[in-house]
């Protein structure tokens, strides 16, 4: 894989091109997220255990894994219709 290498955005405002690197990075995120989820569902309905806790565990990995996606992908913010040429746009 070539850090070179762009596959366009998302066709979502904001969403920019990305590399192999990132794209490879997200991936590699993706599946460690759906191994953690997957252990989830194995403990879910589990009478001994506290659903409310592996509940939030899903909310919780899910929410972490968005953050960390976005902090590779680094999509930007836009622009409005109401947005003069003064206003910057960064990214966030």
């Amino acid at each position: 894989m070539s850090e070179d290498t762009k596959h366009p955005g998302l066709p979502v405002a904001g969403y920019v091109p990305q590399t192999d690197v990132k794209v490879a990075l997200v991936n590699r995120n993706k599946e460690i997220e759906e191994r953690l989820l997957r252990i989830c569902d194995e403990l879910r309905g589990r009478p001994d255990l506290d659903q409310r806790f592996v509940s939030m565990a899903v909310s919780h990995f899910q929410e972490g894994f968005m953050c960390l996606n976005r902090a590779v992908f680094r999509p930007t913010r836009i622009r409005l219709p109401e947005d003069t040429a003064d206003d910057a746009t960064t990214s966030v």
